[in-house]
């Protein structure tokens, strides 16, 4: 008898903290709505686990929020914020950057806190800095077990926003001879995660001195990525 109180008390314990965790993240999926307006345009970096550098190119962020702010009108705070995988404070950001050299790795519960996120109209751009595409495939199977990369056609709507690119992303950075590609997962035909493999945009959007790109690069990679957020803010 003393087993089996002492397991329905256990139980409900479970049953009770589990509760209150999916309350807590419905909470913030309400505000995430409610304050849509307020923070219609805000986006934070996305820290993650495994050993990946998710902090790499410290400039990068800033100075495409700044080309942004001047060039398509938008107002997104000039210091990004960084929030955890696993935590309800990715639901004030519509838009979260993910990026890195090297292991992703999700626990399952920052998994299904991801995909809650994103079908619930949040949007991830994941840039490969180089080396993380094998291990982030592998973790997107935990977030969308049901859903596939599929790569985006250079007629898609992302390539055309404020700024043309007729032959689709951009090649900014060389490293294995590998021609760019955008790839996609979307829910119900909206796109809700970006990964742009082999072009390195965040190498682009760094100060100048840091990879001495040539300007021209600089402000295709800049104007690519000013298309990435305008379409993810429109959608």
């Amino acid at each position: 008898m003393a087993f089996l109180i002492t397991n329905t008390v256990h139980l409900n314990y479970c049953i009770n903290r589990n509760s209150m965790k999916l309350l807590t993240q419905w909470y913030f999926i309400l505000t995430f709505f409610m304050m849509g307006a307020i923070n219609a345009q805000e986006i934070a970096i996305l820290k993650y686990g495994g050993g990946g550098d998710w902090y790499a190119n410290p400039t990068a962020l800033p100075n495409l929020i700044a080309f942004c702010n001047a060039n398509i009108g938008t107002k997104i705070n000039p210091e990004p914020e960084t929030v955890e995988t696993g935590s309800v404070s990715i639901f004030k950001y519509p838009y979260l950057h993910m990026t890195g050299h090297g292991n992703v790795f999700f626990t399952d519960e920052e998994a299904q806190n991801l995909r809650t996120y994103l079908l619930s109209g949040g949007f991830l751009h994941i840039d490969d800095n180089y080396g993380m595409e094998p291990y982030l495939r592998r973790e997107l199977k935990k977030v969308f077990p049901d859903k596939e990369l599929e790569e985006l056609g250079a007629d898609h709507p992302i390539f055309d926003q404020r700024f043309a690119f007729p032959d689709g992303l951009p090649k900014i950075h060389e490293h294995d001879g590998k021609r760019p590609q955008a790839l996609g997962i979307f829910d119900q035909g909206r796109l809700v995660l970006l990964f742009t493999f082999e072009s390195d945009l965040g190498d682009g959007w760094e100060d100048p001195e840091v990879h001495n790109d040539p300007e021209e690069i600089r402000l295709k990679a800049l104007q690519m990525g000013a298309n990435i957020v305008e379409y993810a803010f429109k959608s």
